[in-house]
């Protein structure tokens, strides 16, 4: 008897601290998110750090709850063999508080080190050795570069003027006629190459008005209607756009999406949006040899924010997929982006068929570019034609009912 009150008592107490713990745990949260309320309200530059609190909270989920309970009462942890481990209070407290995960460093190095956010995506897909220490790259241009008052002078042109590259079939099987499905344009215009830069070793440097990203567009162009898919290749110089507004270059994508959306607006044709970028990696981490063929890898860019991520992402996995088929390690894989501060739309909401692409990076060159965009038109080719198909056998399925 004696030794059942000893244990009922233990009991008691230790449900008493639980309690306790979890009525900390709330006070806690209901201080977190009054202060931070009350910051957001009387200075707007706080804002940052009321959303860092609101992805914080986004890991509160069932199973943390489910966890708490179980604490108090342990049947409840009985009743569910499949759940992950015991999550650690002091994690979840740290999590909470600063929006740090201790699992995972990014998360307090990318508030701490200049830069270092631009690593925090999320790969979806990885391609062949691609992990979170090789992620693309954005930099912006140093000043000078921006408002083009120096720029590098030229060298390696010979054979630039014109496509190079496999040579589709000159008479397509099939062929969307007139019409103009696809849409490349540049939002980092100025994007260009240090093999083409005389005096240029700086990857920050890498950009030039005249030989930039835009010259893969001819290629990818000429390859996908060889494949009887109409293209339009949209070169407006979104950097001489900024400059002659005022616009700081923090604000590309926005000036590209206005661009995209008076082309869609006139041409109600486009489907897909494609907009291409270069990488600021080196030539290791954005070169791969295929069939004794040096080509520029290429990286997806989805952004998180824009509400056709899922069709958006979807589409990447498939390109991604077929070329890992055809080209074996051509693709660095799917990336997400959704980091606080970032664009993270990348004007993929004004389509669920707009991806973003990072052709190579500051070390390729245009022949290991134009095989890429070969490559890239021919996985693009057979995604498209069979989603075609398969389109067509629904609509006469849907006829004969």
């Amino acid at each position: 008897m004696k030794n059942a009150r000893t244990s009922s008592t233990f009991l008691s107490v230790q449900g008493t601290s639980i309690l306790k713990i979890v009525a900390a745990l709330s006070l806690f949260m209901i201080l977190v998110f009054s202060i931070s309320g009350l910051l957001t309200s009387l200075k707007p530059q706080y804002r940052l750090m009321s959303s860092s609190v609101n992805q914080a909270t986004i890991n509160v989920n069932g199973e943390w709850l489910y966890q708490l309970m179980g604490w108090e009462n342990h049947h409840f942890l009985k009743a569910e063999k499949k759940l992950a481990a015991t999550p650690k209070l002091t994690s979840l407290v740290i999590k909470l508080a600063s929006n740090i995960n201790l699992n995972d460093p990014r998360s307090l190095l990318g508030r701490e080190l200049p830069g270092f956010f631009q690593f925090d995506g999320k790969i979806v897909v990885a391609g062949e050795g691609t992990n979170y220490t090789n992620m693309p790259i954005e930099s912006s241009p140093p000043i000078e570069i921006m408002k083009a008052e120096r720029e590098a002078a030229l060298q390696n042109l010979e054979g630039l003027e014109k496509p190079t590259g496999e040579k589709p079939p000159t008479t397509p099987d099939q062929s969307t006629g007139k019409r103009k499905l696809v849409y490349v344009y540049f939002t980092h215009t100025r994007e260009s190459y240090l093999p083409y830069l005389k005096g240029v070793t700086d990857p920050d440097m890498a950009y030039h008005s005249q030989i930039n990203v835009t010259k893969i567009g001819d290629q990818l162009k000429t390859s996908l209607e060889g494949r009887g898919i109409g293209t339009f290749i949209d070169k407006t110089d979104i950097q001489a756009n900024l400059n002659k507004k005022g616009i700081s270059y923090t604000r590309s994508y926005q000036e590209s999406g206005s661009v995209v959306q008076a082309a869609m607006a006139s041409n109600r044709d486009l489907q897909y949006l494609i907009d291409i970028h270069r990488d600021s990696q080196r030539k290791d981490k954005t070169t791969v040899t295929i069939n004794g063929n040096s080509f520029a890898k290429l990286a997806f860019i989805i952004g998180g924010k824009n509400p056709n991520y899922e069709k958006n992402e979807k589409l990447a996995r498939e390109l991604h997929s077929l070329l890992e088929k055809k080209y074996k390690g051509l693709s660095r894989g799917v990336i997400v982006k959704n980091y606080a501060g970032s664009n993270s739309i990348y004007n993929q909401n004004l389509s669920d068929k707009a991806i973003l692409i990072e052709f190579g990076g500051v070390d390729n060159t245009f022949e290991e570019l134009n095989r890429s965009a070969d490559a890239l038109a021919d996985v693009f080719s057979e995604y498209y034609w069979q989603a075609e198909k398969v389109n067509k056998d629904v609509d006469q399925s849907t006829k004969k009912q």
